[in-house]
C-alpha cells in the first residue's frame, strides 16, 4: 500500500482538472492512500531564488506559506501525481509555484519513487503537452523517478466538459493500477 499525494493545479474547486483527479484518486483508493491537495485551498508564495533554505535549520524556507504542509504531505509520499490545467503550453502558475519551492534540499528528505502527470487542455493541437512532457520527463530522469503514466485530455475546456468523454475512466484505471 502506497502514500499517494495529488497535486491539483486548478483554481477552479469542481472543474475539470478536479474532476480527472477524484477520478483517479478513486481508483488509487482502492489499494492505497491517497491525499488530494488543491493549489485552490493553499497559500504558497513564490520561490525567490534567494537559497537561504540550503543554509537554514532543517532547509525551511524563510517565507511562513502553507508550503509547509505540503512539505510534510510530500515527506510522507511514495508516489505524487501531478494533475494540472495547461494554460500557454505549462502547469498552472500555482502549481507552478509549488514545483519551484522543491528547489530545496529538504527535497532530500523526501521518499518519492514515483511521479504521475494528469493534464487538461482546451485545444486540440497534436503537441499541446509537448513542452510539460519534456518537463515531465528531466524530472523523471533527474530524480531517477518511475512513471506510473499520463493521462493527456483535449478539447476541454468548459466545467463539464470532461463527463462526457474517456478520460475519466482512463484515470480511474490508472488509479486502480496502482498495487
Amino acid at each position: 500500500m502506497s502514500n499517494i499525494v495529488i497535486l491539483v493545479g486548478s483554481m477552479r474547486k469542481n472543474g475539470n482538472t478536479a474532476r480527472l483527479a477524484q477520478s483517479f484518486a478513486e481508483g488509487a483508493a482502492l489499494n492505497n492512500n491517497v491525499e488530494i491537495v488543491s493549489v485552490a485551498d493553499c497559500k504558497v508564495n513564490p520561490c525567490i531564488g534567494c537559497n537561504s533554505c540550503f543554509s537554514r535549520e532543517g532547509n525551511k524556507c524563510f517565507q511562513d506559506d502553507d508550503m509547509v504542509q505540503i512539505y510534510e504531505k510530500l515527506r510522507n509520499a511514495d508516489i505524487v501525481v501531478v494533475a494540472s490545467p495547461v494554460y500557454f503550453y505549462g502547469i498552472s502558475a500555482q502549481l507552478k509555484a509549488i514545483v519551484d519551492r522543491l528547489h530545496t534540499p529538504m527535497r532530500n528528505t523526501f521518499h518519492i519513487k514515483k511521479l504521475g502527470l494528469l493534464l487538461i487542455g482546451a485545444a486540440q493541437l497534436p503537441n499541446l503537452f509537448d513542452p510539460i512532457l519534456m518537463q515531465y520527463q528531466m524530472v523523471l530522469d533527474f530524480f531517477k523517478l518511475e512513471s506510473i503514466g499520463t493521462v493527456l485530455v483535449r478539447g476541454v475546456k468548459d466545467i463539464g466538459d470532461i463527463e462526457n468523454i474517456s478520460a475519466l475512466e482512463e484515470a480511474y484505471e490508472l488509479g486502480n493500477s496502482l498495487v
